[in-house]
């Protein structure tokens, strides 16, 4: 399998143009294909519109679901943000608190505002230690405000579901009951069914329940049977034709919203011009799992573009008349690669067109029969009149353009509205470099080498070679996303353990033969008085401000990075790097201690959106059944295992503590 091309699974599906043609395979398209021949297109377009015939007599179906009060929001939601919950653009590590107007105005400033947001909390940490995937929703302080702040500024908000969490504490409720508690406790408005392509009947009725008006977003392809309960979906990996296809679950029932994405492109352009010719909407999704993947310019003006007019002009790309790949692209532009289609309803006519080819064309791009009323472009707000020749425009190179065309009886709002986008400059922009965001490594504490840490073990100073092994995942090790521009991920790659090389130049260090632990760090407070920005978990496994009977010898958990370096510090030391760490473990006298519990290290990165650090030597925790869990188990010295930062106290763990160097 070459991972830069679809499998025959991923393309799209081609459309026998014979006249006995069985067209119920189609049932199951991600998308239905357009012909590569332009000659084909009308009958293309007939076989399109005969599936959709047999495709309602085929499929029992109720549109009802689409009209729930409180539900309406789903079929205008052209923008959904995909984030990390404790991504900097969302959370201030500094002051231990939410950002929302911070992250909502970075959305209006690069992607012309979102209407949704996924709040992603668990994966890539969970199984890390005992929690399970509502722990982590409910274990968030200001979660409840963040949720209702959100709300406030004008975003819906999805949380996610993972069904394949079956290895972490065990509830006396379901996952459906558990997930109702949660959706009717913090007034969510949708969920993100991760890895599904439809929720189970009886997890959507739970949550129906508590919220007649939840939404459900499958990933990937939606079942026919489903559109009927699934108001949205994941067009996650969907290939496409050159003309570009329909998307067959918004053909079937077009309020059904779908958002396109992949999500380690640097290179958007394919999923937002499908996007733009099928009426649907984007996933926007800059930090996947800690590597990032942010949009370059061009992109991100495309989309700005569009859902400015794609919010103006819902309604007729909901309710009008669709035809797609329009036969009113004249020869020359769609030999230059322009395409697009026609939305008309009450005399109001919108082409959304795009352009696969890196040039911009310049010409007609459109010969209407009906040259009666007033035409604007409405993408780039530069004047434009229709004459017998037909509708001139530049449509710009891998970009899209808006016409719409406001006859005499068509109502004054609409006119209002076409005439206010027909004057808005958004340009169009050709910048299309990825927008490097480098990882950089918090600098590491000076000290003396006078610490008071206990017995140690020497690190001598030199130039090493040291192996690394780590198990890929989707989070990779340190500032490269682990599958750039490839197709679709599969295992066993998805997980594989991948072994490189670390050329390192460490200076003379002393590392502790141990953990700190419980009795250690209680000593530290007393002396201290330390207190913790969030006490949020902070000890948690103590009894009465102290170390439970038995456990003072233990290694002390509960503790997060900053919680660490404030006891190293005091210490007159600081803690191994990860280097020092691994070279430390291979000296006579290096001991871990039971129970085994990760190592902290201080090796901490940030990219300007999320944080990370390595953890080193493994733990007694082992989440099983899943391979999307964090590594657990006992860990090989050469092992290094990315732990992506959280907050609000959540980094602290029963599975994680450290030991001091100096």
């Amino acid at each position: 399998m070459n991972p830069l091309v679809p499998r025959p699974i991923d393309l799209p599906a081609k459309v026998d143009l014979g006249l006995r043609a069985d067209l119920a395979f189609l049932d199951d398209a991600k998308i239905i294909g357009a012909p590569e021949d332009p000659a084909d297109l009308p009958r293309w377009r007939g076989k399109v519109a005969e599936w959709l015939i047999g495709a309602y007599d085929r499929t029992p179906y109720d549109g009802s679901h689409y009209e729930v009060p409180g539900r309406e929001w789903t079929q205008t939601a052209y923008s959904v943000a995909l984030v990390w919950l404790w991504d900097d653009q969302l959370y201030d590590v500094e002051t231990g608190k939410f950002t929302p107007e911070k992250f909502v105005q970075h959305g209006v400033e690069d992607f012309g505002g979102y209407d949704a947001v996924v709040l992603w909390h668990a994966y890539p940490v969970i199984g890390i230690d005992s929690r399970n995937q509502f722990d982590f929703y409910r274990e968030v302080p200001g979660l409840k405000q963040l949720v209702d702040d959100l709300h406030r500024l004008g975003l819906k908000v999805f949380f996610d579901y993972n069904p394949w969490d079956v290895g972490t504490r065990r509830a006396a409720r379901s996952d459906a009951d558990e997930f109702a508690a949660l959706v009717a406790e913090l007034g969510v408005d949708g969920v993100f069914l991760d890895t599904l392509k439809e929720g189970d009947p009886a997890f959507t009725k739970a949550l129906q329940r508590a919220n007649p008006a939840i939404a459900f977003e499958g990933e990937s392809r939606l079942p026919m049977a489903r559109i009927g309960d699934h108001a949205l979906s994941w067009a996650q990996w969907f290939a496409d034709t050159r003309a570009p296809g329909v998307l067959r679950a918004h053909l079937f029932e077009r309020r059904h919203m779908m958002h396109h994405t992949r999500r380690w492109n640097r290179d958007h352009s394919d999923e937002l011009q499908s996007a733009w010719v099928n009426g649907v909407g984007m996933l926007v999704w800059e930090s996947v799992f800690s590597a990032w993947v942010g949009w370059n310019a061009r992109d991100r003006a495309t989309l700005r573009r569009m859902v400015a007019a794609q919010r103006a002009f819902s309604e007729i790309l909901i309710n009008g008349d669709w035809i797609p790949l329009t036969p009113e692209v004249p020869d020359k532009a769609r030999e230059h690669g322009v395409f697009g289609s026609r939305f008309e309803l009450a005399d109001v006519t919108f082409w959304t067109l795009i352009n696969r080819d890196d040039e911009d064309f310049e010409g007609v791009v459109l010969r209407s029969e009906d040259q009666v009323g007033d035409w604007y472009d409405v993408t780039s707000g530069v004047p434009i009149t229709a004459d017998d020749d037909g509708v001139q425009l530049v449509v710009p190179g891998r970009g899209v353009a808006g016409v719409v065309r406001v006859g005499a009886t068509a109502g004054q709002t609409c006119r209002a509205t076409a005439r206010r986008l027909g004057t808005m400059s958004r340009p169009h922009l050709r910048d299309a470099a990825f927008p490097v965001a480098p990882v950089v490594r918090v600098p590491v504490p000076e000290v003396d080498g006078a610490a008071a840490i206990g017995p140690v073990v020497q690190v001598p100073a030199g130039e090493r070679s040291l192996t690394v092994r780590h198990r890929r995942r989707e989070t990779g090790l340190y500032d490269q996303a682990p599958y750039v521009e490839e197709w679709k991920p599969l295992p066993p790659r998805l997980h594989d353990t991948q072994t490189g090389k670390r050329e390192v130049a460490l200076s003379e260090i002393s590392v502790a033969i141990r953990e700190v632990t419980n009795a250690d760090y209680a000593e530290f407070l007393s002396a201290t008085g330390y207190r913790p920005l969030v006490a949020n978990r902070f000890l948690a496994h103590w009894v009465d401000g102290a170390p439970a009977a038995g456990t003072e010898e233990q290694p002390v958990t509960y503790v997060d990075l900053p919680d660490a370096r404030a006891y190293a510090a005091w210490r007159g030391g600081r803690l191994p790097t990860e280097d020092e760490w691994q070279v430390a473990a291979g000296l006579e006298g290096f001991t871990r201690a039971e129970p085994l519990v990760w190592n902290l290290t201080e090796s901490e990165h940030r990219d300007g959106r999320s944080r990370f650090c390595i953890l080193k030597g493994g733990s007694w925790f082992v989440a099983e059944g899943s391979d999307w869990y964090a590594d657990g188990g006992p860990k090989a010295p050469e092992v290094s295992f990315k732990l992506v930062l959280t907050g609000g106290g959540l980094d602290r763990s029963e599975s994680i503590g450290f030991r001091c160097a100096g």
